[in-house]
């Protein structure tokens, strides 16, 4: 937990072709907004003071594109590396959530939020989920409702694959935006509980 007066959001992700990495901005907009202070940590370059913030955070949000049914190599790599925190419980008790790119609408995109979901439960943490209700699920919804590609794990975006970062889709930006900030209040309001038990 954060040693700071404010709650502290990290935001622990892979980009490999600058899509994901727009999302993880939208993400950091919407926790920012609640007056969190946040960290984006792109997790291929991952160094000791980056490991030593996702230790202190109140809340850690993972973030990367799915490739072939999952989560990229980078992020995977990242995963194992964190079985040091799992050794010492060092992320027990934390919040989680997570999102994901992919070029097609589905793009199996829950496999990589639910890989996300049980990488946080093997280090005990506790999973905040998108709490949306799925936007452009009627005749008088469209695409650019919030939650437009209708997933409740986390938050899933779709971008091209023959355009650039700036082709992700707005609804989804702003879907991010919203998981940002319902993590950033969650981990507020547990950490204002921790504060209360402890006292």
């Amino acid at each position: 937990m954060s040693h700071s007066s404010r709650t502290t959001v990290v935001i622990a992700f892979h980009s490999g072709f600058g899509h994901t990495a727009v999302v993880a901005e939208a993400v950091a907009r919407g926790a920012a907004g609640t007056d969190a202070e946040v960290v984006l940590i792109p997790v291929d370059t991952i160094n000791d003071e980056q490991w030593a913030q996702l230790d202190a955070a109140d809340a850690i949000i993972f973030g990367a594109a799915t490739y072939m049914g999952t989560a990229s190599a980078a992020f995977h790599a990242f995963a194992e590396a964190s079985s040091r925190r799992w050794f010492t419980h060092a992320w027990v008790d934390k919040l989680a959530a997570g999102f994901t790119n992919s070029g097609a609408k589905s793009g199996d995109k829950s496999s990589t939020l639910g890989y996300f979901a049980t990488l946080a439960a093997q280090h005990g943490m506790h999973w905040i989920s998108l709490g949306l209700m799925p936007g452009w699920d009627s005749t008088k919804g469209s695409e650019d409702d919030i939650n437009r590609l209708g997933f409740f794990m986390g938050a899933g975006a779709q971008s091209p694959t023959d355009a650039g970062p700036e082709a992700v889709h707005r609804s989804d930006l702003a879907t991010a935006v919203y998981l940002g900030a319902r993590v950033a209040r969650q981990a507020a309001i547990f950490r204002a509980g921790r504060a209360a038990f402890a006292a």
